[in-house]
């Protein structure tokens, strides 16, 4: 978050998170993608996140599906090492037969990793045709892809899906990047009945999809974006058995630190310093700028990553280096500040970026 290092606050709250599986004693996890923020992870993402997955197989097997910030290529080639320690991961969408429907803790578990635009709709397609005809294929060719994985679970046993993408009617936690949030999503129809949980990753927000069954996003474990402000985290803990709905439930997770937007004039929001306690701030002035207010926010608020005038949209903190940028928020940032915003053409900038792994 704009050069804050959050690896010990990661730590904190995948600790939380796996002290609540064991507490629980749960008989399975299900993680749904984005592991990592990027494709080519630091070396302290890594050690956090195999860490953590580490300690949750040794309460229970762990199942994993690549997200979009995920590079699938790279959860392939550690999936043999993360197999011997009961970590069932894949990177890239497989036929049932070829590891993408398995048997874990008496469950069958149909696995979707993120399908890229690309990987439904030629990107030639994307361009020559009208982008509600792209959508309207995108979702018949994932909805084929699910009634694959899923044509050979009966109701005799415990069904699920564990898959990373946008599903119509769920609401957006602010941090997703928007290539591959809008535009390609699917009704939750593409989910059969006879499934008892679905496990969904993407957005950040945790939340129940309008469906006769249990359809879930778990949402992220933190706060990530300050789109997030008033989102609660923590995990999701599933109850299921054959032929039966399953139950949820909601388990918080405190360990994170709070995001928050405070909003008014110098003196006002100076004035609520007291009840910001460890919280990242995000600082919106609603006066005039000048020199050195971004200074005189930042001596009584030292945890204020952003100040911003809310008219003029003049930032006042330094600019943000564009190397520190994702390239696809830098991206889409560029076409904006030209009037040139067209979601086609970031989703395929995005393609690009994910065939070489950026």
């Amino acid at each position: 978050m704009r050069g804050r290092d959050r690896s010990e606050e990661h730590r904190a709250v995948l600790t939380e998170l796996t002290e609540i599986a064991a507490d629980r004693k749960v008989d399975l996890t299900l993680v749904a993608g984005d592991l990592f923020d990027t494709g080519s992870p630091t070396p302290v993402a890594e050690e956090i996140v195999w860490d953590t997955l580490l300690r949750l197989a040794e309460v229970a097997p762990v199942v994993i599906v690549a997200g979009n910030h995920d590079n699938p290529t790279r959860i392939d080639a550690v999936a043999p090492l993360l197999g011997r320690a009961g970590i069932i991961a894949i990177g890239a969408p497989r036929s049932p037969d070829s590891g993408g429907l398995v048997e874990v803790a008496g469950a069958r578990i149909g696995l979707l990793p993120f399908v890229s635009q690309k990987g439904i709709v030629r990107a030639a397609e994307i361009m020559a045709s009208d982008p509600d005809q792209n959508a309207g294929l995108y979702q018949e060719r994932v909805q084929r892809v699910v009634e694959r994985l899923t044509e050979g679970m009966g109701t005799d046993t415990v069904n699920l899906l564990v898959t990373h993408l946008t599903v119509f009617g769920a609401v957006t936690g602010g941090g997703e990047r928007v290539a591959h949030v809008f535009g390609y999503a699917v009704p939750p129809t593409v989910f059969p009945g006879h499934l008892s949980y679905v496990a969904l990753g993407h957005l950040h927000r945790q939340q129940k999809i309008p469906h006769p069954g249990a359809v879930w996003y778990s949402g992220s474990p933190m706060q990530l974006d300050f789109g997030e402000v008033d989102d609660t985290k923590g995990v999701l803990v599933v109850e299921a058995g054959p032929g039966k709905p399953a139950t949820v439930t909601t388990v918080p997770i405190a360990s994170g630190r709070r995001l928050v937007t405070v909003k008014g004039r110098l003196e006002e929001v100076l004035a609520k310093t007291d009840d910001l306690g460890e919280a990242y701030v995000k600082v919106v002035l609603t006066e005039k700028g000048r020199v050195g207010l971004a200074d005189e926010v930042r001596a009584v608020i030292p945890d204020a990553v952003e100040v911003i005038l809310e008219s003029p949209q003049e930032r006042l903190s330094d600019p943000e280096p564009r190397t520190r940028l994702d390239p696809r928020d830098a991206f889409s940032r560029y076409l904006g500040e030209r009037g040139a915003v067209d979601t086609r053409v970031e989703s395929l900038f995005a393609e690009l970026l994910d065939e070489v792994g950026t």
